[in-house]
């Protein structure tokens, strides 16, 4: 596989996982949005925010691949480099997911669209730092 190759593909499953962090939180809205308000909103919007935070260790060894792989441009190593890249990007995606999945059970909650739209884009933002750079190849 050439590099190009492997940054398309990176490029599809970052939208894929995309999709997969946001759709249960459309799904649940459109199934069962608009329901009462329960004592549960509040916590699980403090949830939702809090888990953000794992994200930090998450995109630091993210980072520490990246490095790699750009060390190992070029070299017999390469391969492995985009394996292990690949492999660390997808942990740090589902963990950037997490704010958009808890946002997806406040919808059975009650929770007001302000605050799933800002736990959604949470996600988003957190999904735009795993983009792979066009400065690396």
């Amino acid at each position: 596989m050439t590099r190009g190759q492997v940054k398309r593909r990176l490029a599809l499953a970052w939208w894929r996982q995309l999709g997969v962090a946001l759709a249960p939180l459309f799904m649940f809205n459109l199934l069962f949005g608009g329901g009462s308000t329960t004592v549960l909103t509040m916590p699980l919007f403090i949830a939702g925010l809090a888990s953000m935070f794992v994200s930090l260790p998450l995109f630091s060894a993210y980072k520490r691949a990246l490095i790699a792989t750009e060390k190992a441009l070029d070299s017999d190593d390469e391969p492995a480099a985009w394996l292990e890249l690949d492999r660390v990007r997808l942990r740090a995606l589902l963990g950037a997911a997490l704010p958009a999945w808890i946002a997806a059970l406040a919808v059975l909650a009650g929770l007001e669209a302000i605050p799933l739209v800002l736990l959604a884009l949470s996600s988003i933002v957190l999904y735009g730092l795993y983009r792979i750079p066009r400065q690396l190849g």
